[in-house]
């Protein structure tokens, strides 16, 4: 249930400023609006949150995941500042040991030598360069009056050492940079570095148990962050005030608190103009959705449907015929039962892991698939009696043809499709009823083209005869409803509401016919489902092959890795086409534009502890 809200302005004088905002915040049930995003203050502040953000993450990434967490009362400021200080030497020295090692890799070639006594010679008067001398040049090089000492090889290049800075006349040779250390000493700072490095990344790993500590400070942070874009949002010089909304079950707490503080306010219901943020209440067993679309991140507007209920019955049938094999639903309960022992409670993620696993039973059930097996149904009869024939994935075991089972789930599916796109067009006839709205009786015609289409579908799909001229007469008597009454509103003339419904009759022909492809949307429900089973039975059929003398291994890796992957791809379709059919297609005949945004109170986000 979408909460509804009240309009809130509270005024005080500029002095009280700190007072209200203080106080307002301990109340927490006002979601201020049009704050403030950017100031100086807010970029030091947001500087300090990444910073906090980014060690954390490097000390998940990289810690020790298996140490305890540090006491409560650890010095946090003096962690941080370490564990920072840490992390740019280790950038420093990464940058150095990589330098160090091109350096090696560069002069090694040419073995140990010590820079420093060529630089002597040099202040003795005697000027030595090196050079490097392609193979073309190394003929003319010796027949030069050039004395010259061949050095190495480094590569197809051969180095050699020459009187003076000059290179001969007429040679492309190329000039050695001397080093400014010797190959030793080189070798004795990459060991230091990379033993500094490796105590670095041990106390990093140890620093793991500092990440309680870090959310705690990121809690603080973003309450420091909140609090100081609600202060350079208060608007006004002499009174100021805030703008925002609060729950209408949270009014009463409201009023006691303004009288308490001696607060003026007002208390109004948002206008037609407003956009109000979205508060969900998820009543009982409801609850076990909100973890799905906390995923997705989609929020309703304060002014559409809360669609919780028939979310969470189609998209677990869905679910269920998507992955389409009892052998997984029961995996998916086993799943939910170790993460339950393993917390020691019951959360909803587990309740709903539960509902989805023991729908995809049922289904499996029902339609004799268990691990893609047709085996299993042989060697266990009791099975086979779970099994409705005409949608059986095995119909040779019913005396059935399997052209006549798979038509039959696709009506299955078109059935599904036309009771969820209907439910839709129902509920809107009920709401704008409520309303007084003329323009149900456009959704009425929505319903008309949503049933005959379904016939339709039919026909053209798997051959079910059904009139035409009734398809096409419903269809019609739809489309005429919808153009002359979809514009019609309270307070709407009715010659102004048909004026504007005939406005958009081009809109409406694209939307009948889009009508068609929604429907025809729900097939996927049959063709991921058959898929699933194909590439289960395939796994099942190359193992098979393999059972047999030390290849059973083998064998079993294969089955094994097979239906693992199997119900990885099974749950990414669950995201592509189960969620789209009821966010798309069912939100779509709905009118939902999930255009809303979350409510989000002034409230103290850290309790500190009383000493």
């Amino acid at each position: 249930m979408i909460e509804r809200m009240k309009k809130t302005v509270v005024l005080t004088s500029s002095p009280h400023k700190e007072e209200l905002l203080s106080s307002l915040r301990e109340l927490g049930v006002m979601h201020i609006t049009d704050m403030v995003t950017k100031s100086a203050a807010l970029d030091e502040l947001e500087k300090k949150r990444a910073e906090y953000s980014s060690v954390m993450q490097t000390l998940k990434e990289r810690g020790d995941k298996g140490a305890k967490t540090a006491s409560a009362d650890a010095d946090f400021i003096s962690i941080h500042a370490s564990l920072v200080s840490l992390l740019e030497e280790e950038e420093d020295l990464k940058g150095k040991v990589a330098s160090l090692q091109a350096e090696r890799d560069r002069i090694a070639p040419f073995g140990e030598f010590d820079p420093d006594a060529i630089k002597a010679l040099e202040k003795d008067g005697i000027k030595l360069s090196i050079w490097l001398c392609g193979k073309k040049d190394r003929e003319a090089l010796r027949k030069s009056d050039a004395g010259f000492i061949p050095v190495a090889y480094s590569g197809k290049s051969l180095a050699v050492v020459l009187l003076g800075d000059e290179a001969p006349e007429g040679l492309s040779l190329t000039r050695f940079t001397l080093p400014e250390k010797s190959l030793a000493d080189i070798d004795i700072e990459l060991l230091a570095g990379r033993e500094r490095l490796k105590e670095i990344d041990g106390k990093i790993k140890a620093a793991f148990i500092y990440i309680p500590l870090y959310e705690k400070a990121l809690s603080r942070e973003d309450e420091t962050i909140t609090f100081e874009r609600v202060t350079e949002s208060v608007s006004g010089s002499d009174v100021v005030y805030l703008t925002g909304y609060i729950p209408v079950s949270d009014v009463d707490a409201f009023i006691a608190y303004a009288k308490r503080e001696k607060l003026a306010y007002s208390l109004s219901d948002p206008g037609p103009d407003d956009n109000p943020p979205t508060k969900i209440r998820y009543k009982g067993f409801l609850r076990i959705v909100k973890p799905v679309f906390d995923i997705l991140g989609t929020i309703p507007g304060y002014n559409e449907y809360d669609i919780s209920s028939y979310f969470l019955v189609f998209f677990s049938l869905f679910f269920a015929m998507i992955i389409g094999d009892a052998g997984y639903g029961i995996i998916f309960i086993l799943i939910s039962v170790i993460m339950q022992i393993r917390s020691r409670k019951c959360s909803d993620v587990n309740i709903l892991i539960y509902v989805l696993g023991g729908a995809t039973v049922v289904w499996g059930a029902i339609t004799g698939t268990w691990f893609g097996s047709l085996s299993v149904l042989e060697k266990l009869p009791f099975l086979q009696r779970l099994v409705i024939p005409q949608i059986a994935n095995y119909p040779e075991l019913f005396g059935l043809d399997a052209a006549y089972t798979q038509n039959m789930m696709m009506k299955f599916c078109f059935m599904l499709g036309t009771l969820q796109l209907s439910l839709a067009r129902v509920i809107n006839i009920i709401s704008k009823a409520k309303a007084r709205d003329l323009s149900l009786v456009a959704e009425a015609g929505w319903l008309i083209d949503a049933v005959l289409i379904y016939f339709l579908a039919l026909n053209l799909v798997i051959g079910e005869p059904f009139p035409l001229s009734v398809i096409a007469g419903g269809v019609g008597t739809g489309f005429v409803l919808v153009c002359l009454f979809s514009a019609q509103g309270p307070g709407v003339p009715f010659g102004e509401g048909v004026k504007k419904s005939l406005g958009g009759f081009f809109t409406t022909f694209l939307d009948t016919i889009s009508c068609f492809s929604n429907l025809m949307s729900y097939i996927r429900l049959f063709a991921v489902g058959m898929a699933s089973l194909a590439i289960a039975q395939s796994f099942n059929n190359m193992g098979g092959g393999l059972m047999g003398g030390f290849a059973a291994v083998f064998g079993i890796l294969v089955i094994v890795i097979g239906h693992v992957l199997n119900l990885v791809m099974g749950i990414l379709s669950v995201v592509v086409h189960g969620v789209r059919l009821n966010l798309l297609e069912f939100s779509g005949a709905l009118g939902m534009e999930w255009a809303g945004y979350k409510y989000e109170p002034f409230r103290k986000m850290v309790e500190e502890k009383n000493n």
